[in-house]
């Protein structure tokens, strides 16, 4: 499988995620947002970082990138395509995926490592994983406060499209293992098609052995099984 992996002016996950992948024995190639090609890539990432500095919002400017009407399109017609920390922020931008990205309600900026566990294994990247595991998964986000209207969680909720909650080391979800606020503790959503998914958490840098924790490696091991 071929990936693509979109940089930003800002983004600072795409090396990491090129190198996922390619330890996964997969082709992936950088894709500048100012080209419009996809060059046939089977799988879109966009990765994590500060798209434009953040200004305005988390990902609205990169959302209006050259390369995005063919990435939205690749998804539209049923294409996979995942969204990493400001990668996740773009797709709700681009209303690829429903609800906002607020500030952290602590209005800072955290930079630590969390616990997730998987909600359902009916996702890719989700298929085979433990759903009483917690996996330990770096965070890096100001913007990271998941919000929905009451219509909106209900539609998630009814159609199995959480795919993450922040959860404490020993996988209970709870307030205080809510690192930013989100409702419901969502750590990552789908579409209703199944093909777009956006996360927060940083799965790409917790998948080296080196770094004494391979629990990411997992979660991206899901999307070439």
């Amino acid at each position: 499988m071929k990936f693509g992996v979109v940089v930003f002016p800002g983004s600072n996950c795409d090396d990491d995620t090129v190198g996922v992948i390619e330890s996964l024995g997969h082709q992936a190639v950088k894709l500048w947002h100012k080209e419009t090609s996809l060059q046939n890539c089977d799988f879109i990432i966009l990765p994590g970082g500060f798209s434009y500095g953040d200004y305005l919002r988390s990902g609205a400017i990169a959302r209006f990138s050259p390369i995005m009407d063919n990435v939205i399109k690749h998804a539209n017609d049923g294409g996979y395509l995942m969204g990493i920390c400001n990668g996740f922020q773009v797709l709700v931008e681009a209303h690829l995926l429903p609800g906002v990205l607020l500030r952290n309600n602590s209005q800072k900026f955290i930079s630590k490592n969390i616990y997730l566990k998987a909600a359902t294994n009916q996702s890719l990247i989700t298929q085979s994983l433990n759903l009483n595991k917690a996996y330990k998964i770096p965070i890096a986000h100001a913007e990271g406060r998941y919000f929905a209207d009451e219509k909106t969680l209900e539609d998630l909720k009814a159609h199995d499209q959480i795919l993450f909650y922040y959860c404490d080391e020993n996988g209970q979800v709870s307030d205080a293992a809510n690192p930013n606020g989100s409702l419901f503790n969502i750590a990552g959503i789908c579409n209703a098609g199944r093909n777009v998914i956006g996360m927060m958490p940083h799965p790409e840098r917790a998948a080296d052995p080196d770094l004494a924790n391979i629990d990411g490696l997992e979660i991206l091991k899901q999307l070439v099984l």
